[in-house]
């Protein structure tokens, strides 16, 4: 969770590569299909830090661990839209990360993320 919390606070994908397993299983919020792989989950990840992650807005106010499992509790805000949701995160024996879930409320939120994740991942590719 240390490497986590750092990456994010460093707004710094690169650490990425070394934390996620290479079939590791991202849940978004506003994508039907799980998305499978160290690839996929790197960029929605990476977007997410860039999109969400705005100075001054993210924080995490709660964090539960059990064993390999954490559920992180955060808020940020987009365009005015204040966005309240959580980190689902499992992982491995070796520390790397297997499973990442996001969940985000209300609506109107799920829908800020959806136009703003959209445009990020555009001027990504």
């Amino acid at each position: 969770m240390q490497a986590w919390h750092r990456i994010v606070e460093q707004q710094d994908g690169s650490g990425l590569d070394d934390l996620l397993d290479d079939d590791v299983v991202f849940h978004s919020p506003v994508v039907h299909t799980p998305q499978r792989g160290k690839a996929i989950t790197r960029l929605y990840l990476t977007a997410a830090m860039q999109t969400l992650n705005a100075p001054g807005h993210f924080q995490y106010l709660r964090e539960l661990v059990d064993g390999n499992h954490a559920v992180l509790e955060f808020q940020t805000e987009i365009e005015g839209v204040l966005i309240n949701g959580v980190d689902m995160i499992e992982w491995n024996d070796e520390g790397k990360i297997i499973d990442f879930k996001v969940m985000v409320r209300p609506l109107k939120a799920v829908n800020a993320i959806h136009q703003a994740m959209g445009q990020m991942l555009e001027r990504m590719k």
